[in-house]
């Protein structure tokens, strides 16, 4: 079955944009030619593709569709550059990354193809949910903590990023010192990104504590940074990458909680099954900056 490139292209900017006016603005046609193609291309496909909610989201099918949409536009795109050389238009690669690994390792990775024509559209998202992005089309790429391929991506294992739980040495001495720590840490006050941020509560698990004790007083601040600055300014305990809170374990400014324990979360690096040199490259840089940050994965 043949599928006309101007009707995928209209599908995936209605996913992209969220909304028939938007797509048909990107597109610089009418919200009803974009219209009449979703249409036809669903008419050609049998199936409904798009559900015509605020925002428009994709069905099973159109999913993936949307992805085979990103796909012809990036070797396309790669042809074109093989061809016109320095005169190609620049390609466009939207990677999804958690907040984590934007802040310590992964800036390296796209520092490394800073001579590239590509633009990186980095969209952030834990690193639980990020593979959603990619099911849904709207991503080429992503860092995550599942190990099972989306359909139509290929996956490998980057390492693990090692979190620790630090605290101020007055919150230590406030509310850990001298107690058992498995009953002192859950009542204890502590930072957490936000609602997804499961790290804390895995902690606790590791050491072993009750969860009915789980009652202390927590913040949430959606910041990578900001979070190790709440812990430095003594709003609470949190876990937090061990290579960026090094140099505050040096000085004494932060102090490990449970020095024993540690949390290493492996990542994985997902991406379209296409061979593309604009991908290649990626990957390359990704792996490449991985190595010299994450550690091997935990058994």
């Amino acid at each position: 079955m043949h599928v006309d490139p101007a009707r995928l292209d209209a599908l995936a900017a209605v996913v992209r944009t969220g909304t028939f006016d938007a797509a048909a603005r990107e597109l610089h046609v009418t919200p009803s030619a974009v219209s009449q193609r979703v249409k036809a291309l669903e008419g050609s496909v049998g199936q409904v593709l798009v559900s015509r909610a605020k925002p428009c989201t994709p069905t099973a099918a159109g999913e993936a569709l949307v992805r085979l949409a990103g796909q012809v536009d990036l070797l396309s795109r790669d042809a074109v550059a093989a061809l016109a050389g320095d005169a190609a238009r620049p390609q466009a690669v939207t990677v999804v990354v958690n907040a984590d690994s934007l802040s310590t390792w992964f800036v390296g990775a796209l520092a490394m193809l800073r001579d590239s024509p590509t633009r990186f559209w980095v969209e952030q998202e834990d690193e639980a949910h990020s593979a959603a992005l990619l099911r849904d089309g709207t991503a080429t790429a992503a860092v995550t903590s599942d190990s099972r391929a989306v359909q139509g991506c290929r996956v490998e294992p980057l390492g693990a990023l090692r979190y620790v739980a630090v605290a101020s040495p007055d919150v230590v001495a406030s509310h850990l010192r001298g107690r058992p720590l498995a009953r002192a840490l859950p009542v204890a006050p502590r930072v957490e990104f936000n609602a997804k941020d499961s790290l804390q509560e895995l902690f606790l698990d590791r050491l072993g504590a009750d969860p009915a004790r789980d009652r202390g007083l927590w913040h949430r601040v959606p910041s990578s940074s900001g979070i190790i600055d709440a812990i430095r300014a003594g709003l609470g305990w949190g876990m937090a990458p061990q290579v960026a809170v090094a140099a505050d374990l040096a000085s004494g400014g932060l102090v490990r909680v449970a020095p024993r324990h540690r949390l290493d979360v492996p990542l994985f690096w997902q991406h379209w099954r296409v061979r593309s040199p604009t991908l290649d490259a990626l990957t390359h840089a990704v792996r490449t900056a991985a190595s010299t940050s994450l550690v091997p994965p935990p058994p």
